[in-house]
Order: C-alpha cells, then sequence, then structure tokens
C-alpha cells in the first residue's frame, strides 16, 4: 500500500498539491490546517507603485483581485508566485529561489538605494519583516496586508484516522500550518513529516514524530522531491 500523505497547506494551494500527489501516484489526505480571509482594507494610491514584492501565490491572489495593476515589475518569492505573477498577466516577473530574506537581498543588490515605488503585499502575520530589510538597505518599501490566515481546530477524519494506522507522511509548507497541525493532532509517533524548510517545522519540536525530512530549497519542487525519495525508501 503506498504512503498516504497529508496536506496541510490551505486552499486554493492544497488543491494544487493534491493535484501533484495524484499525478505521484501517492494517496493524498486533504486537511487544510490554515484558511485564508481577506481583510477588509482600502488599497492605498497604487500610481507610484513600480515594485510589487509578493512572498506567496496567495499574494498575487489578493492583489490581482483587488487591483488591476500589471504594469509594476513582480518581485517573487520563489517558482509557484512567479508562476500566479505571470498567469495573472505581469510582464516583468523576478523568479526567487524560495526564500523571503533572499529576495530581499535579491531586490537590494538589483535596485538602486532610495528607488521608491516598492510594496510588498502578503498576510498580515508577515508583519514587515521583508520590508525591514529592505529599509535598512537603504530602499524606502511600504507593506500591505491584504488576508489573514485562521488556523483550523481540527484535522479532517481522514486525516486522524491515517495518523493512528500510521505510517502517514505529513506535508508542511509553514511555521504557522504546522502550528496549528501540532495543536489539533494526537499522537504524532506514526507521523513522517516532510516539511519545506526548518523554520516550517519549529513548532513540532518537542513532539514525537516517527522522523522528519527537509527540502533541499524552500519551494513546492523540492518539498516534491523530498517528498518521493521518502516515500520509495519506504
Amino acid at each position: 500500500m503506498s504512503l498516504p500523505v497529508i496536506v496541510t497547506r490551505a486552499e486554493p494551494g492544497a488543491s494544487d498539491t493534491m493535484a501533484r500527489l495524484k499525478a505521484m501516484n501517492l494517496p493524498a489526505i486533504a486537511s487544510p490546517m490554515l484558511a485564508l480571509a481577506r481583510l477588509k482594507v482600502d488599497l492605498p494610491d497604487l500610481s507610484g507603485v513600480h515594485h510589487l514584492v509578493f512572498t506567496s501565490a496567495n499574494g498575487v491572489r489578493f492583489f490581482t483581485e483587488a487591483s488591476t495593476l500589471r504594469a509594476a515589475k513582480a518581485w517573487c518569492v520563489g517558482p509557484s508566485t512567479a508562476a500566479a505573477a505571470r498567469e495573472a498577466g505581469f510582464a516583468a516577473v523576478y523568479e526567487g529561489a524560495g526564500d523571503a530574506a533572499a529576495l530581499a537581498a535579491d531586490i537590494l543588490i538589483a535596485l538602486p538605494e532610495g528607488t521608491e515605488g516598492v510594496l510588498h503585499v502578503a498576510n498580515e502575520a508577515a508583519a514587515g519583516e521583508l520590508v525591514a530589510r529592505l529599509k535598512e538597505g537603504g530602499i524606502p518599501a511600504d507593506f500591505l496586508a491584504l488576508y489573514e490566515t485562521r488556523p483550523s481546530e481540527d484535522l479532517t477524519q481522514e486525516a486522524e484516522a491515517a495518523l493512528a494506522a500510521g505510517p502517514a507522511c505529513v506535508l508542511v509548507h509553514s511555521a504557522k500550518a504546522a502550528a496549528a497541525f501540532a495543536w489539533a493532532a494526537g499522537g504524532l509517533e506514526h507521523a513522517i513529516i516532510v516539511a519545506i524548510s526548518e523554520a516550517a517545522t519549529r513548532p513540532l519540536q518537542g513532539r514525537e514524530v516517527a522522523a522528519i525530512h527537509i527540502a533541499d530549497a524552500p519551494n513546492e519542487d523540492a518539498l516534491m522531491a523530498i517528498l518521493a525519495e521518502v516515500a520509495d525508501g519506504l
């Protein structure tokens, strides 16, 4: 029997991951630990914005639903976010390797000090950390939170059954999803954690799990690669 894989990321990304797992012939179990909700905020004046920074595909989605601005350059944290920006109609798209800190460093290298019109669009939990890095480097960027993430209090029944029967793989895309999962889950001794980054596993520290595997790079492609290795090894 193939290794069941529990997908904890929020929709609509969860469905994308489920489709990839189906293509890999792995039985996927949806148990989103986060739900996304638009914040009731008014867009600022965007006439002077020439650079939009996106650290998730969801940021792209919420922005493009609220604004028709596509002339700005889209600085994207990784492949999935860049693909979402291209699909949304941005012509100028920069694709990072999947790490927000690295993206900030890339922007600081590419743009002259003092460059204005840089706006980071994300969820409220981002708290302007990337913008703070840019400001420290001499770029007066701004931050706009368009949505929030709300944790789920329960796993789906199918996910609970898979964890009880074991072994079961748990895909972790973010620390916030991991925190919600750690709170909602019971025993995790049969759980094989496959995470997009080491930071994403921190809320699970101290919990007894079967194993933890971390992707070589913080993006979906690398996550799927390490998952394939884990599945082949069982």
